[in-house]
């Protein structure tokens, strides 16, 4: 019986991960398309009169499961004859093939990076897989096959995909959601920079300073982004409000059976996104194209719009001079600068951390501009995809201009988020008895005067100099304990007896409240202390033979006591003495 070599084994239990990461490839692609599939079917079979057979309906669900990709679709009926593309994506439907794609490739990647238990700390078993980018490229490899056979099924049907939007931007979202994934799995490192990338770059990455205020900087974009598109879909429903009886007219007139309206309010749900985007760029200044010959922004509709029959469009504003109501959209970037600005001085400038860690102005600024970079970045990049073309002609253009989205939400962030945020850094570092703010004085540089002040308002403090708290009042009402015992109510401790200093006369104490006294600060160690006297060891011993119930015999005290005392001062006189000799009742020392 022949037995394999240990390298034999772990190149074939490699193989067979990377095979395992493909497979699982070629099922997150499948679960998106038969999901998408089954809701297509599910509308063509509720129709009355469908327009094609089941072989139609099928090859149109993959055209749509490609155009949540980004995939460029082209439909070839038309009235004109001439096909028409279809560009713009609903985002909402891109979230299903990017999360299968994400968990798909983190859970390849964590399988492959489980560790053994073995004689070597950190070997991998011998069904660990390859590296992250084996499991990268096979779960890539794996989608983008279930991509081409879709896109070759859905050649001649209703809607099919543009063989050149296939490698961008379809390759391109793939490969992105899955290196997300491999990113996951491996805990969301940030670093180290890749080795052919400038030796400048590769220093400021292995910081950790660099990392945290680069962190900042992408919470502080995501914020602003956000909160742009929170404005802009609040844009829209309040214009959908005041238009509601066109958007009930137009839902009505495209479908007048209940399947198909069905299927109307599912494409209205799924374009919902890409309406707040459209929102957002109204709010910026650029606004969108509603054809080649029609802009709407805060000054007005200019043009004649080239509008097709849908509920969302009738949030279009009204051709003519925008008013009053269309300038106020313009609190969208102001709303998304301040929220750039408070999310950087969050970091920059925390509540509960002293003023000496504080972020210099300069790097306040400096993050504030990067966040403010990021969040032009990230509405340029989804403004690209939130329009396209529907059709040939008037309908090429239809939607914002990321080229000039982009640039509107950096200088939006830049000129209103920067000086915001050097306010709120001010108003966070300001003097501590103003409001709410408690530094440390030590931390703040305060001199000690001011130090005692704070203290002084915030309450009496104890006799370790805490100042009292609402949630321990008992702090303060501790008596002064002298020299003899317990002093009583406002006596002033000795220094014997304590070494914190009183802190004047007590309030009277609680009921079921006893005040202890602080432990002496002399060295009760040393021989010639008064733990060693005479009358302490005395006291002592009566007190333990009083405990012990008769079990201690009477030795007399002042035995002990002598004998204690030859014993320090044979200590004193050999620094290494010999214990038996110590006693001169016991035995001798062996010669």
């Amino acid at each position: 019986m022949t037995q394999r070599t240990p390298k034999v084994t772990v190149r074939r239990n490699r193989t067979l991960a990377l095979v395992s990461a493909l497979v699982k490839g070629v099922v997150a692609a499948g679960l998106g398309l038969g999901s998408l599939t089954v809701l297509v079917m599910v509308v063509w079979i509720s129709s009355p009169y469908p327009d094609s057979g089941p072989g139609g309906a099928l090859r149109a669900a993959a055209g749509v499961w490609l155009l949540a990709h980004g995939a460029g679709l082209v439909r070839p009926d038309t009235l004109s004859g001439v096909p028409a593309p279809v560009g713009m994506v609903p985002l909402l439907l891109v979230l299903g093939p990017v999360w299968l794609a994400h968990r798909a490739a983190r859970d390849a990647a964590e399988s492959q990076e489980e560790p053994r238990e073995g004689p070597r700390e950190g070997a991998r078993d011998g069904a660990a897989g390859p590296s992250r980018a084996g499991a990268f490229c096979a779960v890539t490899a794996g989608y983008l096959l279930v991509v081409a056979g879709a896109a070759a099924y859905a050649r001649g049907g209703p809607l099919y995909a543009d063989p050149d939007t296939l490698a961008f931007p379809v390759a391109l979202v793939v490969a992105g959601a899955v290196a997300a994934g491999v990113w996951t799995a491996a805990g969301r490192p940030f670093g180290p920079a890749p080795s052919w990338s400038p030796l400048a770059v590769q220093e400021a990455v292995a910081r950790t300073l660099f990392r945290r205020r680069a962190e900042a900087a992408f919470r502080s974009a995501a914020a602003g982004l956000t909160m742009l598109l929170g404005g802009g879909a609040l844009l829209v429903a309040v214009a959908l409000g005041r238009n509601a009886g066109a958007a009930q007219d137009a839902f009505l007139g495209l479908a007048g059976d209940w399947s198909g309206r069905i299927a109307v309010l599912l494409l209205a749900a799924a374009l919902v996104p890409n309406a707040a985007l459209w929102g957002a760029a109204y709010g910026l200044g650029p606004g969108f194209s509603l054809g080649t010959g029609a802009t709407a922004t805060p000054l007005g509709l200019d043009g004649t719009p080239a509008l097709p029959r849908f509920p969302l469009l009738a949030a279009v504003p009204d051709q003519g001079a925008g008013a009053l109501p269309n300038w106020a959209a313009l609190a969208v970037p102001v709303a998304a600068a301040l929220a750039v600005a408070w999310f950087a001085v969050r970091r920059a400038a925390p509540a509960d951390a002293p003023r000496a860690r504080a972020w210099s102005p300069r790097e306040t600024v400096l993050v504030t501009l990067l966040a403010a970079l990021g969040c032009g970045a990230g509405t340029a990049l989804l403004t690209a995809v939130a329009g396209g073309p529907i059709g040939t002609g008037a309908l090429s253009e239809f939607g914002p201009v990321w080229w000039l989205t982009g640039p509107a939400a950096l200088v939006w962030t830049a000129v209103i988020g920067v000086p915001a945020a050097l306010l709120m850094r001010l108003w966070r570092l300001r003097t501590p008895g103003w409001a709410w703010r408690r530094d440390v004085p030590e931390a703040d540089g305060l001199p000690v005067a001011e130090a005692d002040a704070d203290e002084e308002e915030e309450g009496e403090g104890d006799g370790a100099g805490r100042p009292r708290r609402w949630w321990a009042p008992w702090r303060g009402r501790r008596a002064a304990a002298g020299e003899g015992g317990r002093a009583g109510p406002g006596a002033p401790a000795s220094p014997a007896a304590s070494s914190v200093p009183s802190p004047g006369p007590a309030p009277e104490a609680a009921s079921g409240f006893e005040p202890y006294d602080f432990l002496p600060t002399d060295p009760w160690h040393e021989k010639g202390g008064p733990w060693h006297g005479k009358e302490t060891r005395e006291a002592r011993w009566a007190s333990l033979k009083q405990g012990s119930g008769g079990l201690m015999a009477d030795f007399p005290a002042e035995r002990t006591a002598d004998r204690a005392g030859r014993t320090d001062r044979a200590d004193r006189a050999d620094p290494v003495p010999d214990r038996r000799a110590a006693d001169p009742d016991g035995p001798g020392a062996t010669p």
